[in-house]
C-alpha cells in the first residue's frame, strides 16, 4: 500500500468534511463581520531542533501563524494557545515557554485569551489566532502578465537547520546569520498590511519556495516563470565552498516565514517605494504567463521546478 503523505491526508479530511480548496487561513462570516482564523502546531520532536531555546520555540509557534496573516494582509488580534507538557517539566522551563508566548504577542500586538493545558510524552504547542478583514488575498488570484515578488532572500534557514541538527559544521559568520534566521524569524506583517490592496495573490513560504510557487501556479491555473533566483552572493559563495546544493537550499529548505506575492506591473513603483519605507527587502523574481507549473530560466533554457519542499509523512 502506498504511504500517505501530508497532502494526501489533508485531501482525505477535506473530502470527508466537504471542503475543497487549500488556503493559508480560514475565513467565515459572523453576522456582518468576516473573521479570519489560523491554527498551527509545533511539536518538540519534529519542530524544535537541538540547541533551540524554549523561549524561541514558543515564540516561533505564534510566529508561524503570524506569517500566514502577513501573506493575507490581515492583522491578527487575538489568540488561544493549547500546550501539551511532560509531567517532569520544571517551573523554569514553563517560565521560558510563557516568556516566548509573551514576546511574540507583544511584538505583533496580539491578546492571548486563554487555552488548554494537557499532559503527554513531549511538548506540543497549538496556536490559534483570530483577526477580522474585508477580504483576504488568495493563493490563486494571479493573472497573466503579473510580476512575482518575494519578501526576502532564501536559503539561510536551510544552512541554519543543518548546523543546528549537526549535519554540517562551520564557524563562518554567515552560519550565525543562518541560525538566527531559524531561531528568530520575522514575518513581514507590516508590509502585507500596507500593500494588500495591490496583491493579486500571496502565500506564506514556510514549507519551501518550490512548494509555494507550485501551489500558487496550480491554483491560478497559470505558469510561473522564475528569472531571478532570490539569493544573496554571500550564500552562493558559502554554498560553493561547503559543496552544498544551492538550488536545494533556496527552493526546498522551508522555515523562511517570508511570503510570495504577485502584482500587476502598474503597481511595481508603489510596491518598491513602500518596501523602502518599511525597510522590507523585496525581490522581483519572475512573471506569470499562460500554461501550468513553474519553470526557472537558466541561460537560454527553462528547467521545471518540482515541488520538493517540506511535507510531513514524506
Amino acid at each position: 500500500m502506498k504511504k500517505l503523505d501530508e497532502l494526501a491526508i489533508i485531501k482525505i479530511f477535506q473530502k470527508g468534511l466537504g471542503k475543497k480548496k487549500f488556503e493559508d487561513v480560514e475565513v467565515f462570516n459572523f453576522e456582518k463581520i468576516q473573521i479570519v482564523v489560523k491554527t498551527d502546531t509545533l511539536v518538540e520532536s519534529t519542530d524544535i531542533p537541538p540547541k533551540m531555546k524554549l523561549v524561541d520555540a514558543a515564540r516561533k509557534s505564534i510566529i508561524a501563524c503570524v506569517s500566514d496573516f502577513a501573506a493575507k494582509g490581515v492583522k491578527p488580534k487575538y489568540g488561544i494557545i493549547s500546550v501539551n507538557l511532560p509531567n517532569t517539566i520544571s517551573r523554569s522551563k514553563i517560565n521560558e515557554i510563557v516568556s516566548g508566548f509573551k514576546k511574540a504577542s507583544k511584538e505583533y500586538g496580539i491578546s492571548i485569551l486563554g487555552g488548554d493545558t494537557n499532559e503527554g510524552k513531549e511538548m506540543v504547542f497549538n496556536v490559534c489566532l483570530f483577526g477580522i478583514t474585508d477580504r483576504i488575498v488568495t493563493r490563486g488570484g494571479s493573472k497573466k502578465g503579473d510580476l512575482i515578488f518575494v519578501t526576502g532572500p532564501f536559503g539561510y534557514t536551510s544552512v541554519g537547520l543543518n548546523m543546528l541538527l549537526g549535519k554540517k559544521r562551520c564557524t563562518e559568520k554567515i552560519v550565525q546569520k543562518s541560525i538566527r534566521a531559524v531561531i528568530n524569524p520575522k514575518p513581514k506583517l507590516g508590509f502585507g498590511l500596507k500593500n494588500k490592496k495591490y496583491f493579486s495573490s500571496a502565500m506564506d513560504s514556510s514549507d519551501g519556495l518550490s512548494t509555494t510557487l507550485n501551489e500558487m501556479a496550480n491554483q491560478s491555473k497559470n505558469k510561473f516563470v522564475i528569472k531571478n533566483i532570490p539569493v544573496l552572493k554571500e550564500l552562493e559563495v558559502f554554498a560553493e565552498s561547503q559543496k552544498l546544493n544551492l538550488d536545494n537550499l533556496i527552493f526546498n529548505g522551508g522555515e523562511e516565514y517570508e511570503f510570495i506575492f504577485t502584482i500587476a506591473p502598474k503597481y511595481r513603483k508603489i510596491i518598491t517605494k513602500n518596501a523602502n519605507v518599511l525597510k522590507t527587502p523585496i525581490l522581483e523574481i519572475g512573471y506569470v504567463t499562460s500554461g501550468n507549473g513553474v519553470v526557472i530560466k537558466k541561460d537560454k533554457h527553462y528547467v521545471k521546478l518540482k515541488d520538493l519542499g517540506w511535507r510531513h509523512f514524506r
